[in-house]
């Protein structure tokens, strides 16, 4: 299998590997590159009958009608195994699928967690994937955590992969969150605190880390209970653990999350439900992004599962009067 480019005049002085990548949209460059290394690109000077240069490298200069062939490999199998968990697909076309993660999923086959992960499901619910890098695996372009519920966006093939990265590198996906934490946070509140791993604690994200990178956490409604906000929440950033060390930074853990300070022995009877949650009461809620091949504005919602539901409906002030107060 292989792809015939002639050089346009545009092109001509170009290294090969900047064109191949300006012409080969579905490939990044560390990719052109490691094709050409490896011995898949052959070049063909002054056209299809012309002379056959040695292997090329990646800094060779092409020039106007000269005959490239790029010859792809195959796509290889993923070594992880599918499996036939449940999922819900709320979304998905050739390019990519929007799913709602449940909580106590992981994400990626690791240490502890060879089967039963999102990865394992990806596999098998999604049997057109073409292949992220050469292999045939679906393109996590980000995460939520174990704990997290809620929406996700994969990637099938690289293109998609590398458009939908670049939009989120680039801050152009809006996430919104529901979590229910304590104390009382007014709608409004911005944290700007950079994030890094906690040297104390090498499974736990700080906002007081010594190597530590920007990430911004805005609070855009709240709704408040005894004792307790639900709030909704955008992150401009996407930090490891950003919104949960960023609320407990300033004093209003995540209701459930153990690890940053939001699990209490001692409860309010009036509150007592909260204490039914095995895990943090936050929902990855809405996402928004940009379709990598026609440029269509996309935005999914998914309400809260059902055990956060159950939780907040045993509160005290929920549900609020109007709709409007609630995030």
């Amino acid at each position: 299998m292989g792809i015939e480019l002639a050089v346009p005049a545009e092109f001509d002085g170009q290294r090969i590997d900047r064109f191949l990548v300006s012409v080969l949209a579905e490939y990044s460059r560390s990719q052109i590159q490691k094709l050409i290394a490896d011995g898949h690109v052959e070049v063909r000077r002054g056209g299809a009958s012309g002379r056959l240069l040695p292997a090329p490298k990646s800094n060779l200069l092409v020039h106007e009608a000269d005959q490239i062939t790029v010859a792809t490999p195959e796509v290889t199998p993923s070594p992880v195994a599918a499996e036939s968990l449940p999922l819900d697909i709320v979304y998905q076309d050739s390019d990519l699928a929007v799913l709602n993660k449940p909580a106590g999923m992981v994400i990626h086959p690791g240490a502890g967690h060879s089967s039963g992960t999102l990865v394992n499901a990806l596999l098998h619910h999604l049997p057109d994937l073409s292949g992220i890098g050469g292999e045939k695996r679906p393109g996590i372009v980000h995460r939520l955590d174990r704990g997290t519920s809620g929406l996700m966006v994969i990637a099938k093939h690289d293109a998609a992969h590398h458009e939908l990265a670049r939009q989120f590198h680039d801050r152009e996906v809006e996430k919104e969150y529901i979590a229910l934490v304590w104390g009382v946070v007014q709608a409004g509140r911005r944290i700007d605190a950079a994030i890094g791993r906690d040297p104390a604690n090498r499974q736990k994200m700080s906002a007081r880390a010594r190597h530590a990178r920007e990430a911004v956490t805005r609070i855009t409604r709240a709704h408040h209970m005894p004792g307790l906000t639900l709030c909704q929440v955008a992150i401009h950033t996407g930090r490891t653990h950003q919104i949960r060390v960023h609320l407990s930074a300033i004093g209003h853990p995540i209701v459930g999350d153990a690890l940053y300070g939001g699990v209490h022995r001692r409860v309010a009877g009036d509150i007592r439900a909260v204490q039914r949650l095995n895990r943090p009461f936050l929902h990855a809620a809405r996402l928004a992004f940009t379709h990598p091949r026609d440029q269509r504005r996309m935005q999914f919602v998914a309400p809260l599962p059902d055990d956060l539901e159950d939780v907040l409906d045993d509160l005290p002030g929920w549900p609020p009067e109007t709709k409007t107060e609630r995030p």
